[in-house]
């Protein structure tokens, strides 16, 4: 525990200059500053780092890019490998565990040992590898690298320890699955197909033991041959050669037949009785034509022939559709007796399981239920019913319904919220599931002790958002609200306007919500915000819509000031923006695009229509376009319940709504904020032509330069690059027009710079950067991206570029020889290229490009390369391929701004956007007594603006009379766009911003109590009424953190984050009953301060290569938890509390529960002496040392696991953990050796017993005839 007191003297305020300077850099704890004080501040700080470790906790979704699927029949648990090595077990709901290997290598077969809680994984890097499943967190017990050969296929016969391997080779391993050591006992694909076959019969694709006699083997070649082996008299029964490719083999349970299924649509049933051809051939999707052939047939991926005791057998199989029929979707086919049901899908499908009664497959099976993976979904199909309904899900598995586009998280919400959300999405769900119990039912889950209610929220790219209950570590979703029904569906557009129409014109951009008072806004990627209020009742409403024009005519260009301490403090002159209020006209009309003005994106329906209950749309605020160019992304956005306010901004300036009254309250630029305090000189440019792109000012990455040498401009990046010294004048430089092409030149002192496009920058000293490969902007573009990105970025050196400080740049080419330069001189100097916007959650991502790359390469070119793995070099003189995204993964990778952003550029002129908002109880001027409502704005060039507002506090004045705000506050300013603010008393309490109580606004009025507002206000004297009055207001920005004393505004704290990188998130939260700030930089570090003396906790470098997803969708919030989107299809939670972890284990389901494995059925006596061979097959005699032999050395490695027993964490601690294990199996010697001696000595008294008794009868009986016995 830490105790800090400062006591300064005096009631005088700091000079302006050191509250804007920055502090000595590299500091290791918050370094206080000499303002002075008014009182003595007593804080007692009890978070040590101690309290803090980071972990993983669980993660939800369906398992990104599937490729194997496994079901242990006994402990009815399920198992899903992914191609990034990773291992989903699923089990009843909340039993829910994820593995990863470390090799990443893709997961190609998944075997259970049926009831022994384990799992054998077969991955691409031809390992084995034997996960304990006995432990809540699985762990790996031995691993087996093959070195010559590829593996294909994997059986592990059930009650068996000896795993049968076949590979590329044809040959057939067997290993041992205690030990995990190779037997010698190999079947070569020579001695197993006739000596005169001429051809290679392929790689082994199947293997069973024949259900009749376990001593036969069945070994399925890829190319057609299917050979039965003896395994005890080591040479083949019989042999089967087929002209078509088989995929897979599936035997009857009498072991008599079994069936194939091949390349050509194909279904052929053997008999053992006459192997010399098919005993049946079927085409169950091949219709014989009019010249009597049949139709080509798509291959049958996999059969499964099951048995049952009541009716005819199941056939169930995957694909063999006709190729006649394009554009059918994926199915399913179920043969039951002359019934054929064909089950369509929506994704193609990956693996399919029957799931049976019986683990033995000599027993009648007994299907009941189908498992289908997809690739991107996961279904169970009814077998027991006629018309094979899917089973209701429970696990979270459509989070990526559609692609999520933003999150959050909150945790201990009111109790009663998930409660309500619940019983109103139930009424939505859909109907025609089947009746039956979800068949997955293994392991058991217990409701922790450390459980409180958690929400989180996605937004998604077709514009709907979910609410999922997150408590106890679950994923369950409560409700769904679709944005799109408060616009009309937007017309089809032709021509050259269909190429700026955005595909998800509705994506979800950020989204805020108040748990208490139930108000929720969602913002979209068209410049648009909706309102949402809760109600229980439906009710009749009509949309109102708000149109807001916030364009900016002048260019607020910053110029480079001589004294970074003392920025010049000049008069704003001409520089206003246009701000009006409403402009009613159709977005509906059809205007040319360069005549389009005062138009919104979306059209609002403008009729009457009933909401049902939920949350209804209560007012719906568009920004306008404004001379033809569209509206700018809205980059930051706080609403506040109590006062009724709502306020947004982005790189145009600053709107407040009331959206009680439904009108306008503020509408200016960032500029006109400042008033006569702005920090920076500015120079005035030349007015923009007609035609001038706006919508270049986007966001687009990296935040401005700022050089530390030459203090050229302020910026979010201190050592990013600095300017040259030959280049032209800056000033000269912005006083061109806008549309005139301009080429950036190299960086400055930098080995690495290319003449072309794309460069590498050093990761020990810059900062990474977003690189436009689609470089020339243009000004037509109608939506983009809230970083506007469309284009290609460009991670460096394994990190990622700062997703959010969004400057406003003219639309200039950044690339003298890009890709888009033929395209440029095609056009015409006039016309800049179009380029079709594409989804919001859409983009390529290019990662790191080789020295010799001329990175003017087509886009589609780059997608046409590897797909879906990613490499990167730490390396910076070490050559690295370029390897890009699909299309289809860079759709659900894109970069979409959230809410706690910056804003980044790496182009000069720069203007100033808002990246956070905050309303609270604030004092807005050093000379104010009693706090009041104020609004905190921070901007991307780290500028912190308090803007005090008055709001009549009567309830009918409030309805009445007009708020009025004076943008007059104080100016305080940050290294780095300014990505939070937070708010503590003087007792270190977290000051939470006022909110109303929630009324339901339809329900039914009750004249004798009429329905009033209720506040719920936290004022900074209301809790510290013997600390004096004011407050500590704490504020984050992608640099740096600083702690500032209200309302004399004078800095107690401030400590510099990070140099090499930039913060993405960053939250005030509460941890063991305290308060700290956590923050995510793009490095992957994830970091936490003490608060308020910005003393550093935690330090990990937990995700060393961000990329734009998690940068994304990365949120914090209390409790000492986070989330984050590890992959397009799951949502990953971690925390960094030491408690959480240490409880995490009594939170997580138990995957393995003792089970009895059922008894074998009684075959009867006919069956038996009649049945076939009944000998007995030991395996261990066959595939043994003694008997086979060791095998080759060279040909597998064994490697040891790192699982030991549950709760040991010895492993990890070096040499101390090396001598307490060599501590411990002495121990454990010394003990056995005791116990040896012990019962050496029994056996020994034992002896001399026998012996003395064996005398005494021998002498008894000594003298005896043989008739006296």
């Amino acid at each position: 525990m830490k105790k800090f007191r400062k006591v300064l003297d005096g009631l005088t305020t700091s000079s302006p200059g050191g509250t804007l300077g920055s502090p000595s850099c590299g500091s290791a704890a918050g370094t206080p500053t000499s303002a002075p004080t008014p009182k003595e501040i007593d804080i007692q700080e009890t978070l040590l780092s101690e309290n803090f470790q980071l972990c993983k906790t669980v993660r939800h979704g369906f398992p990104y890019q599937p490729t194997a699927l496994a079901f242990d029949p006994v402990q009815k648990i399920l198992a899903i490998g992914s191609r990034s090595g990773g291992v989903r077990i699923l089990g009843r709901p909340g039993v829910d565990c994820y593995c990863q290997h470390e090799s990443g290598a893709a997961v190609l077969q998944l075997q259970f040992l049926i009831n022994e809680g384990a799992l054998v994984t077969a991955c691409a890097d031809d390992t084995l590898h034997l996960w304990n499943l006995r432990q809540r967190r699985p762990a790996v017990l031995h691993s087996l690298k093959f070195n010559r050969e590829r593996i294909t296929f994997c059986h592990l016969p059930f009650q068996s320890k000896w795993l049968y391997v076949g590979t590329e080779r044809g040959n057939t391993h067997i290993v041992n699955i205690e030990s995990f050591i190779l037997s010698g006992y190999v079947i070569m694909w020579n001695k197993a197909i006739e000596l005169s076959t001429k051809t290679h019969p392929g790689p082994v694709v199947h293997l069973s033991d024949s259900p009749k006699d376990e001593g036969k083997l069945l070994i399925g070649f890829e190319g057609g041959t299917i050979v039965q082996w003896d395994l005890r008299v080591k040479k083949t029964d019989f042999r089967i050669y087929y002209d078509e490719a088989i995929h897979s083999v599936s035997w009857h349970h009498e072991g008599k037949q079994f069936m194939c299924s091949h390349s050509d649509g194909s279904l052929t049933l053997w008999n053992l009785r006459n192997t010399s051809k098919p005993f049946q051939v079927t085409f169950p999707h091949g219709k014989i034509q009019k010249d009597g052939r049949k139709e080509s047939c798509k291959p049958i991926l996999k059969v499964e022939y099951k048995t049952l005791r009541s009716s005819e057998p199941f056939v169930i199989f995957s694909g063999g559709l006709s190729y006649d029929k394009a554009g059918r979707r994926p199915t399913l086919t179920i043969m039951h007796g002359k019934a054929i049901t064909v089950l369509e899908m929506d994704y193609p499908i990956v693996e399919f399981m029957v799931l049976c009664e019986t683990p033995y497959i000599n027993e009648v099976q007994e299907p009941y239920a189908v498992v289908v993976l997809l690739e991107k979904d996961l279904i169970v199909v009814d077998l027991t019913q006629s018309n094979f309904p899917v089973f209701e899900n429970p696990y979270p598995m459509d989070v990526h319904e559609s692609p999520v586009t933003c999150t959050a998280y909150f945790a201990d919400c009111p109790p009663d919220i998930i409660p309500i959300l619940y019983s109103i999405g139930a009424k939505h769900k859909k109907t025609g599931y089947s009746q039956k119990e979800w068949p997955i039912t293994g392991g058991t889950w217990t409701l922790g002790s450390h459980t409180y209610p958690e929400i989180i929220i996605t937004g998604h790219a077709d514009g709907s958002v979910k609410f999922w209950d997150a408590s106890a570590i679950t994923l369950q979703m409560l409700y769904k609200l679709k944005t799109s029904k408060v616009f009309e569906k937007p017309k089809p557009v032709e021509g050259r306007a269909a190429e700026l129409v955005e595909e998800d014109p509705f994506a979800v951009q950020m989204v805020s919500w108040c748990p208490q008072s139930r108000i929720f806004c969602v913002v979209g990627i068209s410049s648009h915000i909706i309102l949402y209020r809760f109600s229980k009742n439906d009710a009749n409403t009509q949309i109102v819509s708000l149109e807001v024009r916030l364009q900016c005519e002048p260019e607020d260009v910053i110029t480079p000031s001589e004294n970074e301490n003392n920025p010049c403090f000049t008069e704003p002159g001409s520089h206003s923006p246009q701000h009006h209020h409403q402009y009613p006209v159709s977005p509906g009309s059809r205007t040319p695009e360069s005549a389009k003005d005062s138009v919104p994106c979306l059209k609002v329906r403008e009729r009457v229509v009933r909401v049902p209950p939920g949350y209804q749309s209560d007012l719906v605020i568009q920004l306008l376009w404004v001379d033809g160019e569209p509206p700018q992304q809205i980059t930051s956005l706080d609403v506040n319940s109590a006062y009724g306010l709502l306020a947004f901004g982005n790189c145009n300036g600053l709107a407040v709504v009331d959206y009680l009254q439904k009108t306008l309250l503020l509408c200016m630029s960032t500029l006109d904020l400042y008033g006569a305090t702005d920090p920076y000189q500015r120079l005035t440019r030349s007015p923009r032509r007609n035609r001038q792109s706006t919508s270049d000012f986007s966001m687009r990455g990296l935040s401005n330069f700022y050089s530390d040498s030459k203090k050229r401009i302020r910026t979010s990046y201190q050592s990013l690059t600095e300017l040259t010294d030959n280049q032209q004048s800056v000033d000269m430089e912005r006083s061109k027009s806008p549309t005139s092409v301009h080429y950036p030149t190299s960086l400055h002192n930098d080995p690495r710079v290319l003449p072309e496009p794309v460069a590498s920058l050093r990761a020990s000293h810059c900062s990474p950067v977003f690189y436009l490969l689609d470089n020339v902007k243009g000004p037509g573009r109608k939506l983009s991206l809230p970083t506007d990105l469309k284009t290609d970025l460009d991670h460096v050196n394994g990190h990622c570029t700062s997703p959010i400080s969004q400057s406003c740049s003219a639309g200039k080419p950044r690339i003298p020889m890009g890709p888009e330069g033929p395209r440029l001189s095609r056009r015409g100097a006039g016309r800049p290229p179009f380029r079709k916007a594409q989804s919001a959650a859409c983009m390529e991502i290019s990662l790191p490009v080789s020295h010799t790359e001329v990175g003017h390469a087509s886009r589609r070119a780059m997608l046409q390369q590897f797909h879906g793995v990613t490499m990167y070099s730490h390396d910076e003189h070490h050559t690295t391929t370029s390897y890009c995204w699909s299309e289809r993964e860079s759709r659900e990778n894109s970069f979409s701004r959230s809410r706690s952003s910056s804003v980044s550029s790496i182009d000069r002129d720069t203007k100033e956007a808002i990246t956070t908002l905050q309303f609270g109880e604030s004092y807005g001027r050093k000379s104010d007594v009693l706090p009041t409502p104020c609004l905190w704005v921070g901007t991307s060039l780290g500028v912190v603006l308090l803007i005090p507002m008055s709001i009549p506090t009567d309830q009918e004045e409030r309805m009445e009379e007009p708020v009025t705000i004076g943008p007059s506050g104080a100016v305080q300013m940050l290294k780095g766009s300014v990505l939070r603010f937070g708010f503590m008393d003087y007792m270190g309490t977290v000051i939470q911003s006022p909110y109303e109580v929630w009324r339901d606004l339809n329900a039914p009025e009750d004249p004798d109590r009429p329905r009033r507002r209720k506040l719920v206000n936290f004022s900074p004297s209301s809790s510290q009424d013997a600390c004096g009055e004011g407050h500590l207001a704490v504020v984050c920005s992608e640099r740096q953190a600083k702690v500032f004393l209200m309302p004399s505004q004078s800095c107690l704290y401030v400590h510099n984050i990070t140099e090499s990188s930039f913060v993405l998130r960053a939250d005030v939260v509460s941890v063991c009953n305290s308060v700290c700030l956590a923050c995510f930089c793009a490095n992957g570090h994830v970091m936490t301060l003490s608060l308020p003396s910005l003393r550093p906790l935690m330090d990990v470098n937990y995700l060393p290569l961000t990329d734009m997803r998690i940068a994304r969708t990365f949120c914090f919030t209390n409790g000492g938890q986070a989330l984050y989107l590890s992959s397009p299809t799951e949502i990953q939670r971690i925390t960094y509390s030491q408690e959480m972890c240490d409880n995490l284990q009594e939170m997580l389901g138990e995957l393995f529960t003792p089970i009895e494995t059922p008894e074998a059925q009684n075959r009867g006596f006919l069956k038996g002496f009649f049945g076939g061979n009944s000998q007995t097959f030991d395996r261990e005699e066959l595939f043994g040392e003694a008997a086979a032999g060791k095998a080759s050395r060279s040909l597998a490695q064994h490697i040891p696991g790192q699982a030991g027993m549950e709760g040991m964490k010895v492993a990890a601690s070096g040499v101390v953990g090396d001598l307490a294990r060599a501590r411990i199996a002495l121990d454990e010697r010394g003990q056995r050796l005791g116990e040896l001696e012990d019962r050496t000595a029994l056996m020994m008294t034992s002896a001399e017993t026998f012996s003395k008794h064996a005398h005494e009868l021998m002498l008894k009986c000594k003298d005896k005839k043989w008739y006296q016995f």
